[in-house]
């Protein structure tokens, strides 16, 4: 008599509906459904700065026929995207609860040294003598930190950094912009370590920071503000355009780029016999991505210039637009298609549990400052191209609020774990919206922008708050 048992991994049946979920196909009826309990367990999602559009939008229509002119929201991408960049790096750290108060004014620091370093052809010269080996010590001590951290592509991009730096190749205005979002990548570094492994709490480093780097840049600057204008591929960053026939190709790439990546991702998922969402679903996504695309191109490629007796024409997708787009699609495969990505979300969610599992937490806080920074740096860049100037002020005042703001009214959680780089987008066009459609209404002060912002921010918060108090009920 045999006393062997069945093996349960030959027990077909059973091993179905062990791990039913993990093969399940989501159809578009099972989004619907997916989406709607997401909304009751609390998790609202991008829904809120939406219907903020919707309403702003709706209100701001009806105070002045300007607002919904081709000209006005022609602007839009290009007044805003600044606070947009900086909001999707400071993504990356409030997804881990933590907090950049320096972003911005270390991004207009790093601006005002890519601004000397092409008006006066040298960083050497242009710098203060201790200034400019501080700024060589500085980078050197960043890329040693960074291998102490095995944080190995920050080290990459400081390292470029300071070849460009060292030999004077700054000189070139692509290449001292490259270097100023390689010096933001060092300051990411150096905050990441004082936070992670010094144990300073972030809010206290980047406030202290935030401070330090406004007086860096008037050494920088040192009293004389540099006209970025007069640079083309500067200022183009955010008032150029692209032709007519790049805008439909710009948007013939993305739209059949994102049906690719997405079918070859739920084929290789269906192949694999894990979760994964049914053709027509990602067809449909396509499909209402692809209808939004070419209508959003065939108005941007209308003349948009309001003086019908100019000959200047203003047509084609801002090149701000392209900018936000492709940092977007980036930061979105760096946070969902890589084990980096999926370790950052399980060190916000829970650091203790993350650091039992394996993850190395210091590395992951390090690595989100650095990439925080790095995009601060790049939003000092557009800051400079939208006021045509590296000012004396660049970066600070209300441009770290806005981007805070703009990252939470998106949807990000204040809390960590819950975020996406298109909550950022999203939440800054909800920020820069209020002062456009007050700014056509001239009986109304700019003090209301304040007031405006503000309560849609003190909103946004309210609803992330009660939003995780639901989940936690549910």
């Amino acid at each position: 008599m045999s006393t062997e048992t069945p093996s349960p991994s030959l027990d077909k049946p059973e091993r179905a509906g062990e791990f039913s979920l993990d093969v399940e196909e989501r159809s578009i009826g099972g989004a619907l459904t997916g989406w709607v309990t997401k909304l009751r367990t609390g998790d609202p999602g991008a829904l809120p700065s939406v219907l903020g559009l919707v309403v702003l939008g709706v209100i701001f229509m009806q105070v002045s026929e300007a607002f919904l002119t081709k000209y006005n929201i022609g602007n839009l991408p290009g007044q805003g995207v600044y606070i947009a960049v900086i909001a999707m790096g400071l993504v990356f750290v409030l997804l881990l609860g933590e907090i950049d108060l320096s972003a911005g004014t270390a991004g207009g620091m790093c601006a005002a040294l890519a601004a000397v370093a092409v008006f006066d052809g040298d960083l050497k010269d242009g710098l203060p003598s201790f200034m400019y080996w501080a700024l060589i010590a500085g980078l050197l001590v960043a890329i040693g930190l960074a291998v102490w951290v095995h944080a190995w592509s920050a080290a990459v991009v400081v390292l470029v950094g300071l070849v460009l730096v060292a030999t004077n190749q700054t000189q070139h205005l692509v290449l001292a912009l490259v270097a100023a979002v390689c010096i933001g990548t060092a300051i990411g570094v150096a905050n990441g370590i004082l936070v992670a492994k010094v144990g300073i709490p972030s809010f206290v480093v980047t406030l202290a920071l935030f401070l330090a780097w406004q007086g860096v840049l008037q050494f920088a600057l040192d009293g004389r503000p540099v006209n970025t204008s007069n640079y083309d591929f500067w200022h183009d960053l955010t008032y150029g355009t692209l032709s007519p026939t790049q805008s439909w190709v710009f948007t013939l790439v993305v739209v059949l780029g994102y049906l690719a990546f997405t079918l070859v991702t739920t084929l290789r998922a269906k192949a694999a016999h894990l979760t994964h969402d049914a053709v027509s679903l990602v067809l449909m996504r396509g499909g209402i991505i692809a209808a939004v695309g070419i209508v959003l191109t065939i108005l941007a490629n209308q003349n948009r210039n309001p003086n019908p007796r100019s000959r200047l024409v203003i047509q084609g997708i801002p090149w701000a637009v392209v900018i936000a787009v492709l940092l977007m699609i980036a930061c979105a495969i760096a946070l969902t298609r890589t084990t980096w990505g999926r370790h950052l979300y399980a060190t916000g969610g829970n650091a203790e549990a993350a650091r039992r599992a394996g993850i190395d937490v210091v590395h992951m806080k390090v690595t989100a400052f650095a990439l925080c920074s790095a995009f601060g740096a790049m939003g000092g860049v557009l800051l400079a191209s939208s006021q045509s100037s590296a000012s004396l002020d660049l970066g600070s005042g209300n441009v770290l609020l806005f981007s805070v703001a703009a990252a939470v009214i998106g949807g990000t959680s204040l809390f960590g774990g819950r975020g996406k780089p298109r909550d950022a987008i999203l939440g800054a066009l909800v920020i820069v919206i209020i002062p456009n459609g007050l700014g056509l209404r001239p009986s109304l002060g700019a003090q209301w922008q304040q007031v405006i912002t503000g309560v849609v921010l003190l909103l946004a918060a309210a609803i992330d708050a009660v939003s995780r108090r639901r989940a936690r009920r549910s």
